[in-house]
């Protein structure tokens, strides 16, 4: 980032960069279990849903994209690692239904992740506003998403 854009976001940037790293490595890990559900996925309406969660990987992977790009115009840089990932995203383990077919089970699983998103970004907002305009409408953007997300899934487990 711009001297003046280090001058303008009245943060503390290493806590600032801790928070969107911690976004980051979430983003991931859901890219990744959205990308898993997707291929593992099975039954009756398998195509219908396996492209469902595909779209939400390719989501999500936008979401850690915007968050990367925020974290370099900071300074700073992303988790590298795939354990580092795991360890930053701050949730926790993820268990998919046994039965492959249960899609509401899979549905609930993501229902969860958007619901730990809204809290993540409504967070972010919150704490950058009025102190760090760019990260903080990035934090909105992404917290509207997420809350489009999470009626998305609370619709899918109404059918």
């Amino acid at each position: 980032m711009g001297e003046k854009g280090r001058e303008i976001a009245k943060l503390d940037h290493k806590w600032l960069l801790n928070e969107l790293n911690k976004a980051y490595a979430f983003e991931w890990v859901v890219h990744y279990y959205a990308s898993l559900a997707s291929n593992i996925v099975s039954g009756l309406r398998t195509p219908v849903y396996a492209e469902i969660f595909k779209k939400a990987a390719e989501g999500e992977f936008g979401h850690a994209s915007r968050i990367a790009k925020r974290i370099a115009e900071l300074g700073g840089e992303p988790v590298e690692t795939l354990s580092e990932i795991e360890k930053s995203a701050g949730f926790e383990k993820v268990s998919f239904p046994r039965e492959r077919t249960d899609i509401k089970g899979f549905i609930k699983v993501f229902l969860k992740m958007e619901q730990h998103a809204i809290a993540l970004y409504n967070d972010l907002a919150n704490k950058t506003h009025g102190k760090d305009l760019v990260t903080h409408e990035l934090a909105e953007d992404l917290l509207a998403e997420e809350v489009a997300e999470e009626e998305e899934y609370e619709n899918m487990l109404k059918e």
